[in-house]
């Protein structure tokens, strides 16, 4: 005879269940599904995001004509054991599908442009299941007792404006006759199968018909329409300059919940930490998260570039150098820096790197537009650096020698560069050719201004009075026919703004 805990184990066995969790009895199950209200039958609103989606696809398609793109939304990733980080879907995934927020973890899109598609746009995801399933009550990836109410696959065609299928009918799809290409990074299961399917299709014997043989694509086909991918990313339309408007305009909020909480974060200790959190706080009441992680970077680690530790306390005198951008739910993202004197007064010596690094962002703008290299941009800023490195006795060689190519003494006070590709991603257009990310600016870009001077306190070549200051600006602009637009011009740049900013937010 076997015992109660031979049979669970038996059970838990059977169903799967992980080692942790009681086996559901059959008393449950036939219970569970009994008594609920029926769904809601109102299709829910469709995606502001649809027509910028639909234009971006047809581009796309137009471009790889003949052939079955296959875009995965990506993977739950885990954090440890059974728990997972936040889902973000790839960002290619977003750019055609028009989803955001955490929609839609292993869901794939596909763009097929071969002669016989019955239809050429297809999302293919797991849609709720009813609540007789057992996916309803015990699934942790899909189960809605566990992650809440999910689309129907006619519910998720209202909200894309996109066909919709189940994800068990993707395989088919890649097994039909035609070229495929892949965004392979974005789902390595979704991207074996393609290879299996390419694979199957150069087998002869598969039983293919002369001439089909390694007819479905490789792995060099697979980068190409990554690089297409990331290069039509470049030029933002209207709606999405909106959506980066709006992260800059929330940003802007964050910013001044920051600064209000200075003294409070001066006064508890590991201040950087507390103005990390209430940065983070805003970010996901008025977005969908941080763009980035935050650097809240005080005094000395201000010339770190890329201290996310943010462990540090704040001490009046010093400064605080702030890089950080509110994500919306369109997934589109702000990054913006300002540098705060901590007691909302500039030092002497502050004033001076400050007022530098903000010449160089002046300059730096007035060449971003139309007609100029994204490049010059950086250029420019570096040249205001170097003189003024120079005028203080730090530069070693001539600002010529410096700034040339077999130069480049600047960069141990700025290491990195002025400017980069701003919109779905916080450095965007990542994949795209070096030649056209460096290459002419055209209406539409949307990219950093971010010049910076970082003196290390141990830095023996640097005047006394400026050792352990660190200050960088960062604003958003848009590239015009004109002069260039700032996106986060709400944001007080000036050092007596600054100040006046911090007077009147702590004055509220």
């Amino acid at each position: 005879m076997s015992t109660s805990t031979d049979g669970q184990i038996a059970a838990a066995e059977e169903q799967k269940v992980p080692k942790r969790q009681t086996p559901f009895s059959q008393a449950f199950r036939e219970f569970i599904p009994q008594g609920w209200e029926p769904y809601d039958s109102t299709p829910p609103a469709p995606l502001a995001s649809i027509p910028s989606a639909t234009a971006h696809r047809d581009a796309l398609a137009g471009a790889f004509p003949g052939e079955r793109l296959v875009i995965p939304a990506g993977t739950l990733v885990r954090r440890n054991n059974d728990c997972d980080h936040p889902f973000r879907p790839h960002t290619t995934f977003v750019y055609y599908s028009g989803l955001g927020t955490d929609r839609e973890p292993n869901a794939v899109l596909v763009i097929d442009t071969t002669p016989d598609a019955p239809v050429r746009d297809v999302l293919y995801f797991k849609p709720r299941a009813p609540r007789t399933d057992r996916e309803f009550y015990a699934d942790p990836t899909y189960g809605e007792m566990w992650v809440g109410k999910r689309e129907s696959l006619e519910e998720m065609s209202a909200m894309t404006g996109l066909v919709c299928r189940d994800i068990s009918e993707l395989d088919a799809a890649l097994a039909a006759p035609g070229p495929l290409r892949v965004i392979r990074d974005a789902d390595p299961a979704v991207t074996a199968r393609v290879d299996a399917a390419r694979a199957d299709a150069a087998d002869p014997g598969k039983g293919l018909g002369a001439g089909e043989a390694g007819s479905k694509g490789s792995a060099a086909d697979d980068e190409q329409l990554d690089v297409v991918s990331s290069d039509a990313r470049f030029c933002k339309d209207a709606w999405e300059v909106e959506q980066l408007r709006d992260a800059c305009r929330k940003s802007k909020v964050g910013f001044e919940a920051m600064i209000a909480d200075l003294p409070t974060a001066v006064e508890k200790g590991r201040g950087e930490r507390w103005m990390e959190g209430i940065f983070g706080l805003h970010a996901r009441h008025l977005g969908n998260n941080v763009g980035y992680g935050s650097i809240c970077a005080a005094g000395d680690h201000a010339n770190t570039l890329h201290w996310v530790r943010n462990d540090g306390d704040l001490h009046p005198g010093e400064l605080i150098l702030i890089d950080a951008g509110i994500e919306v739910d369109s997934l589109y993202t702000a990054d913006i820096t300002r540098t705060f004197p901590i007691n909302g007064t500039f030092s002497p010596a502050q004033r001076k790197v400050y007022q530098a690094v903000y010449e160089a962002q002046e300059a730096a703008a007035a060449v971003a537009t139309v007609g100029h290299d994204h490049k010059e941009i950086h250029q420019a800023a570096i040249r205001v650096i170097c003189e003024y490195l120079a005028e203080w006795g730090i530069l070693p060689v001539s600002v010529d020698e410096a700034v040339s190519p077999e130069g480049g003494q600047f960069r141990r006070w700025m290491v990195h560069g002025t400017s980069h590709h701003l919109g779905l991603d916080v450095h965007d257009c990542s994949q795209a050719r070096r030649e056209d990310y460096s290459g002419p600016l055209r209406a539409g870009m949307v990219v950093s201004n971010e010049p910076g001077i970082y003196f290390k306190s141990t830095d023996l070549l640097v005047p006394e009075e400026f050792r352990g200051i660190g200050v960088r600006i960062e604003d958003d602009i848009l590239i015009t026919d004109g002069p260039c637009q700032w996106l986060s011009e709400d944001c007080p740049r000036q050092i007596d703004e600054v100040e006046a900013w911090m007077r009147e937010i702590w004055a509220r």
